[in-house]
């Protein structure tokens, strides 16, 4: 089961460097919930109907022009209702004043007043984004996500199959490590998983008999990276001659994470396959796939010609 998560808009106020024009009393403990922000103007006229309280609202030039329009007993009116929802906090985008009756209302519904000096519009999308990534659906994986030519590759296979020492070969050939044993996957799009370590064990990778390594200390700051996009699942298994391994790659094959599809390659290993470089030819390939070019398709339609053409002969 996928969990909710929440922010504490202590953060997305740091995050901003908004201003606290009037703190509630439960200011510390209001989290954020909804990933979207809404700007109240059908509200501030008096209608309410399919109103998301949840939503932080923000006030731009078009509803402070509206407001002050109308009559101090008129704006105490409007703000008493649209503060009677309970939305988390009011943020006032360009810097406006906060006039009495906004505060007065705030004061009497103990509702969080913000201010910004930035656009309103440019305000707004930017908010959206820090929600979507913070508020993202995610999970916990077993593996290691490195990235590899600019593909970010989730390793996954039994404990002790060798992912953490294949990332520590990709690292000596110039590729970066973005999580070793546990990754944390969000759900950023429909589409897009971005996969990022714990804090507790970022920049660090275990290596059984030696035990751990930093790798930003041991080998640069380069070397890591605190997040990427998850392109390719590859499960590492020991190699099996029992099982038929795909020897064409015409077969496609996918991971369900968090509903995105994701590109998935099983890799079988066995004593003597350099797994690094199989790697990255699979990065390379899985590139080269998102492009349009199928190596394995046009192969199999040559040879679908060649034998059409020995047959008219």
């Amino acid at each position: 089961m996928i969990e909710t998560y929440s922010i504490p808009l202590s953060a997305l106020v740091k995050e901003f460097k908004l201003e606290v024009a009037y703190a509630s009393a439960d200011y510390e403990s209001i989290r954020l919930t909804v990933e979207d922000v809404a700007r109240p103007g059908l509200q501030i006229a008096g209608y309410f109907d399919y109103f998301e309280p949840m939503r932080l609202q923000v006030l731009g030039n078009v509803e402070i022009s509206y407001l002050q329009k109308k009559t101090p007993q008129e704006r105490t009116a409007i703000f008493d209702q649209l503060f009677s929802y309970k939305p988390p906090a009011l943020l006032i985008a360009r810097n406006f004043p906060v006039d009495e009756q906004c505060l007065e209302m705030a004061k009497k519904h103990s509702i969080t007043v913000l201010r910004s000096p930035e656009a309103t519009a440019t305000l707004a999308s930017n908010i959206i984004t820090f929600l979507k990534s913070a508020l993202a659906p995610r999970i916990t994986r077993h593996g290691v996500l490195v990235e590899v030519y600019g593909e970010g590759l989730l390793l996954m296979g039994d404990s002790g199959v060798g992912k953490s020492e294949a990332a520590l070969e990709l690292l000596k050939r110039g590729h970066r490590l973005i999580a070793d044993d546990a990754v944390e996957i969000r759900k950023v799009s429909e589409t897009s998983l971005v996969g990022t370590a714990p804090e507790l064990i970022r920049n660090y990778i275990e290596l059984r008999g030696i035990g751990i390594v930093n790798v930003a200390k041991l080998f640069g700051m380069g070397s890591v990276r605190s997040e990427n996009e998850i392109n390719l699942v590859v499960n590492i298994v020991p190699w099996n001659t029992q099982e038929a391994y795909d020897r064409l790659g015409l077969e496609d094959q996918y991971m369900d994470i968090l509903g995105v599809k994701v590109p998935m390659n099983t890799i079988p290993i066995t004593a003597g396959r350099n797994l690094a470089v199989i790697l990255e030819v699979a990065a390379m390939n899985n590139r080269q796939r998102k492009l349009g070019y199928n190596a394995a398709q046009e192969f199999s339609e040559q040879i679908d010609r060649h034998f059409e053409n020995a047959g008219r002969k």
